[in-house]
């Protein structure tokens, strides 16, 4: 099975710091209120106008200083913090946060992208840098957001994309155990209102542009949320055919047909996420007799994914995060 180590630590962090500062191709979030508010990307965004879109610049940026955190001595990290200390500071911060007041941004990356801001923050914070802090106000948006939409938001969203309520939910949830009590009440109230009674009936997926299993990620999410008893339950009641590795469309990769379709190149993204997703849930009922199953199913997605992290921009924009993200968990 594919492990982290220095060399692909380097691997990672060259793809990275060649996307983080490129501007072009790039997708908007941005709505126009005028004819003044067509600019640059770049204009609109001093830190995060990289990476093809604002949300894969910033977890862009989360998985190089956490790289760079846990392999301080290689020269890409070294390069890491030389291109951190250019672009993270202080009035570039201020610039991205001062976004967030725009009269149309109420749901600008709502909430892949408030989730991701939260995590680079609490990456960020574990530094010992002089741009360290310069988040915090950048991330306390994020946090009033959070805090004032998840009580309007009746209804979980389950699609696998950047719309999916659970995977913004853990990581969000990550930050707030170590940064904002309110919010980690809040999120877990949340989670057991949508998801406690939650049962499994037919796994729809994989959708054809989906980048997270809605199944998994709410496995993911509860995983935290309940202790390991009352998730051990949860989870048999969840997926009581797990043993049989069904539904059988949880345990086996997605195959990607197109690479060059950024759509379709989310399926790439899929297996990293599914990986991540089964680790953790493997590590939540251990000791179990679903182990080898598990290590299994890991094995199988990452396999599947990690010879194409890199060779058509559509994936090489954001696909190194994603593996991170398998390869390590989210904390």
């Amino acid at each position: 099975m594919t492990a982290l180590d220095p060399a692909l630590a380097a691997r990672f962090m060259a793809l990275t710091l060649g996307h983080v500062g490129r501007e072009y191709p790039h997708k908007l979030d941005h709505v126009l209120d005028g004819p003044d508010d067509a600019q640059t990307p770049s204009a609109l965004h001093p830190i995060f106008h990289g990476s093809f879109d604002w949300h894969s610049c910033v977890h862009g940026w989360w998985q190089v200083l956490r790289l760079a955190r846990l392999y301080p001595d290689l020269p890409d990290a070294e390069a890491v913090r030389q291109r951190a200390s250019q672009m993270l500071t202080e009035a570039n911060f201020a610039a991205e946060t001062a976004y967030l007041a725009r009269p149309t941004t109420r749901g600008f990356e709502r909430p892949y992208g408030w989730a991701w801001a939260l995590a680079l923050h609490g990456e960020m914070v574990r530094h010992d840098a002089p741009w360290a802090h310069h988040a915090d106000h950048f991330a306390r948006a994020f946090a009033s957001r959070f805090k004032a939409f998840l009580p309007l938001q009746t209804y979980p969203i389950y699609t696998g994309t950047h719309y999916n309520s659970a995977f913004a939910l853990t990581l969000a949830h990550v930050w707030a155990m170590n940064h904002d009590p309110e919010l980690l009440l809040l999120i877990e109230q949340r989670a057991r209102d949508w998801f406690t009674h939650a049962r499994i009936g037919q796994a729809w997926e994989p959708g054809g542009d989906e980048f997270l299993s809605p199944a998994l990620s709410i496995a993911m999410l509860m995983s935290r949320v309940l202790g390991k008893d009352d998730f051990a339950a949860w989870f048999g009641a969840f997926m009581p055919e797990a043993a049989s590795a069904r539904p059988t469309a949880l345990f086996e990769p997605a195959f990607v047909s197109d690479r060059s379709d950024g759509k379709i190149a989310h399926l790439d993204g899929l297996n990293l996420s599914r990986a991540w997703c089964w680790r953790r849930i493997g590590q939540r009922l251990d000791p179990s007799g679903l182990k080898p199953l598990i290590d299994a199913t890991v094995k199988w997605h990452l396999d599947s994914a990690m010879p194409h992290i890199a060779g058509n921009y559509m994936g090489e924009h954001w696909l190194a995060s994603f593996a991170l993200l398998a390869l390590q968990g989210e904390g």
